[in-house]
């Protein structure tokens, strides 16, 4: 009974380290495409610090639906739990980017 316990856990972890290097991987295409863009308009005008701050709202984003991925095991309850963590991280970045709720860290 133990051994298949552990196979299913080690498993599990697996599987999640699977998830989490895909989601780490996407962050930096994600940052690229950015700088990529600002190159080309002028509308983006992204800082080092706004790179800085959006790759850790994505990594704190993708670490916490992994959470959610190990710890939840009904699937409704892993879409309503990761949708929140993702309309938490939308909001968020729209305060910081153009300040939809006026606090004193909203953007122009």
């Amino acid at each position: 009974m133990y051994s298949k316990n552990n196979s299913i856990r080690s498993s599990l972890i697996q599987k999640i380290s699977t998830m989490h290097y895909r989601w780490f991987s996407i962050i930096p295409l994600l940052l690229f495409i950015t700088l990529l863009a600002m190159q080309f308009s002028n509308i983006i005008n992204w800082s080092i610090a706004d790179f800085v701050f959006m790759g850790i709202l994505l990594s704190g984003a993708g670490v916490l639906c992994t959470i959610v991925f190990k710890n939840v095991e009904s699937k409704n309850g892993r879409i309503i739990l990761c949708g929140i963590v993702l309309l938490t991280f939308i909001l968020v970045w729209a305060e910081l980017a153009v300040g939809i709720f006026g606090s004193p860290l909203a953007g122009s």
